[in-house]
């Protein structure tokens, strides 16, 4: 089957990687024709918005999307694209696989959970205003329908992935109302799924636990800012944010990408790590339903880090990021 993907090359070392991923995902097999369209800074020069329409289009018709890291100011110039592609597309549900890989040092060397996270509200609904100088107020957004439909994806993720058990991280202890409407939409949605465990755990506690024990979690939910942060704290207990895939999924299609920053300090050189962009990717094949395929990309990269004599500079190795692309490929010939 062909597939048609909308591709984002982003900027920084983004159209590196990208290029990377693209040439392992054709050389394993899979038919696609990429539409190539810009976002952020270099969609604002040239067409006036960090969003053009075109690729919101695209990615609406074509219900795909792989996207490269795009910069996002900070304290000033444009709000963050990745934000804006999940509120206009309605992404609601923020999927982060975390697994250790082989040959990369590692407190937790066995650690596989997945973190969910809910896109769309919580205070990144950026509802916020100065009451008086010097006083700002955030209003914190939680909703039945946002916090039942994540709770659904979660255990919808955990049947179809054999997973055991979801955990719901949450502050139920002091915000009762917004955090507790939270928690009993999972729970109320936990009924549906008998072989799946549901329990939860105070986000402070669940911080310190998965530092002391992180194989106790096999799936967690969390709201969008407490997703934010524990993710990525989740990342750094196995190497950090270049080694772990994201996606952004919704009813109207799913938008894979890298989580890690554009990095410009190292543009250009061709010495990024494309893995995180890689296991988007094989996550973007199983969304696909070529599952054959991100198996044979999966187990080639995973050889790939097992043998550990091609690596990127960021763990370790000298090799740059096509020369790994190359090895992957290699591996599932």
């Amino acid at each position: 089957m062909k597939h048609t993907i909308t591709l984002i090359p982003g900027d920084g070392i983004g159209p590196e990687v990208s290029s990377a991923v693209v040439r392992i995902i054709e050389a394993a097999g899979v038919e696609v024709q990429w539409e190539t369209h810009y976002a952020g800074a270099q969609a604002l020069e040239k067409f006036g918005t960090t969003l053009p329409e075109d690729l919101l289009e695209s990615i609406k018709r074509n219900r795909v999307a792989l996207k490269g890291p795009i910069t996002t100011p900070v304290g000033k110039g444009f709000t963050s694209v990745n934000v804006g592609l999940r509120k206009t597309l309605d992404l609601y549900a923020n999927l982060r696989p975390v697994r250790a890989l082989p040959n990369v040092p590692s407190r937790y060397p066995e650690l596989d959970l997945v973190v969910v996270r809910e896109n769309t509200e919580d205070l990144y609904s950026g509802i916020e205003h100065v009451v008086v100088p010097g006083v700002v107020e955030s209003i914190k957004i939680i909703t039945e329908k946002a916090s039942t439909r994540v709770s659904k994806f979660a255990f919808e993720y955990a049947r179809r992935e054999a997973r055991k058990k979801v955990t719901a991280i949450h502050k139920a202890n002091i915000m009762k109302l917004s955090d507790g409407l939270f928690l009993e939409c999972f729970y109320n949605v936990s009924k549906a799924y008998p072989e799946i465990t549901a329990d939860d755990k105070i986000v402070d506690n669940a911080c310190m636990q998965l530092v002391m024990r992180p194989e106790q979690f096999d799936i967690m939910l969390l709201e969008n800012l407490y997703g934010d942060i524990v993710s990525d704290l989740c990342a750094g207990l196995i190497g950090g944010l270049g080694l772990v895939p994201g996606a952004n999924i919704g009813e109207q299609g799913a938008v894979f990408e890298a989580v890690h920053g554009s990095a410009p300090d190292i543009a250009g050189q061709g010495i990024a790590n494309p893995t995180a962009l890689l296991q988007s990717g094989i996550l973007m094949l199983r969304y696909l339903d070529e599952r054959d395929a991100a198996e044979r990309v999966e187990r080639a990269m995973l050889k790939v880090f097992e043998e550990g004599r091609v690596r990127t500079r960021d763990i370790g190795g000298e090799a740059h990021t096509m020369e790994f692309a190359e090895a992957v490929i290699a591996a599932m010939e």
